[in-house]
């Protein structure tokens, strides 16, 4: 099973400390650790980047830049910019503003038939006129 992780997941996992966590944001990230240990979690250079944005301290960046290290990003193609492309016009057409990152990780996710993981809400509302599918922790 493979999963392409938002950015807000990640961002629980690797940049707040656990005892700051709610019960339901602890149980999103012991999926994640699940989906890493299964080789389940996917990453887009996209997704990256925008961990790595706005870390106030060279040793914060560099300690996160390590640790993602350990994760392959899924290669894009023009194919996936223009299908982001035309999921951000037929979601506007519908009334639904978006973002470009959440729109390429709509068009990524739905070419590969991956689930996305992630805490944002938009993506609920991206969903139903896009038919992307969304993953949930599992019990």
């Amino acid at each position: 099973m493979n999963i392409l992780v938002d950015t807000s997941v990640w961002s629980l996992a690797l940049r707040r400390a656990a005892r700051n966590l709610s019960a339901p944001e602890k149980a999103i990230v012991a999926e994640l650790a699940a989906l890493i240990d299964e080789g389940g979690a996917k990453i887009i250079g996209l997704v990256r980047q925008e961990l790595l944005s706005g870390i106030k301290s060279s040793e914060q960046f560099e300690k996160l830049r390590e640790i993602l290290a350990a994760f392959q990003d899924e290669l894009t193609d023009s194919g996936d910019y223009e299908r982001a492309a035309l999921f951000g016009n037929k979601c506007r057409g519908q009334g639904v503003s978006v973002s470009l990152p959440d729109m390429l990780i709509c068009s990524v996710a739905r070419s590969r038939g991956w689930s996305i993981f992630t805490t944002a809400s938009d993506f609920r509302r991206y969903g139903s006129i896009l038919s992307t599918k969304l993953h949930a922790p599992r019990k």
